[in-house]
This record gives structure tokens, sequence and C-alpha cells, in this order.
């Protein structure tokens, strides 16, 4: 599995990335600007990521503006549909504007709430086809 961590914070990049790095190849970015580069590039080398999870409250280009912008740049390259990344917004601003926007404008695959939980975390990553088991 291709994986993309983005957050602002080194111990939220840490934890995902212990919990995730086990599963499969675990990139790192630490803003929207960076996500949206690192995404390009993998769909450039036709080697899109198979789960990205973002961050909504960073510098340079919060989550939001990179989930519409990562979304945007699947679909130039005519990933879509069950190709597209599953994209899990993980945050702290759990707010019911935060979680509409995320999913009727950005499109995300699903929303977690920090602190994560390493099971709730597997939880989702089976639910959307991405482990059997861990």
């Amino acid at each position: 599995m291709k994986i993309l961590v983005v957050d602002d914070i080194l111990a939220n990049r840490m934890m995902l990335g212990s919990i995730l790095t086990p599963l499969g190849h675990c990139d790192m970015a630490t803003n929207g600007v960076e996500a949206v580069e690192w995404v390009e590039a993998a769909l450039a080398e036709e080697d899109p990521y198979d789960l990205i999870l973002l961050d909504i409250m960073m510098p340079k280009m919060d989550g939001q503006a990179a989930l519409q912008l990562i979304r945007e740049k699947e679909a130039s390259y005519h990933v879509t549909g069950a190709k597209e990344s599953v994209i899990i917004m993980v945050t702290a601003d759990s707010s019911e504007d935060a979680v509409t926007q995320a999913f009727f404008k950005g499109y995300c695959t699903d929303f977690l709430a920090k602190p994560i939980i390493r099971q709730v975390l597997l939880d989702k990553l089976r639910e959307y086809g991405l482990i059997t088991d861990a």
C-alpha cells in the first residue's frame, strides 16, 4: 500500500507513521502544498496513493483546499471512482462545517477526529479494503 500522511505537527506524523509504515510505503508532507505536489508526482508516475491521511488545519494550504486540489489532479489524470485515493481527513476540527465541507465540497472518503486511536484507524482501513488483517 502506498500512503501519504499530511500534518504540520511532527508528533502526529510520527504517530501515524508508526501505525502505517508496517502496512506499506509511507511518505510524509507538512502542509497542503507539499501534499498536492506529492500526489501530482505520484499520478505522473502512474503510481497513485492508495491512502492519504490529511489534516485540516495547516500552514501554507489547509487540508480542505488540498483535498479539493487533489481530487482535481486525480480527475485530470483520469483517476476517478474506485481508482481514487482513499482520503481520510484527520483533524481536531470536527465541527459540522468542517465535516460538511470535507465530504460535500472536497469529496473525502472519511473523517476521523483527533486524537487518532490506532484500532479505529485500522478498522477504517479494513472497511475500505486497504488491509485485511493488522
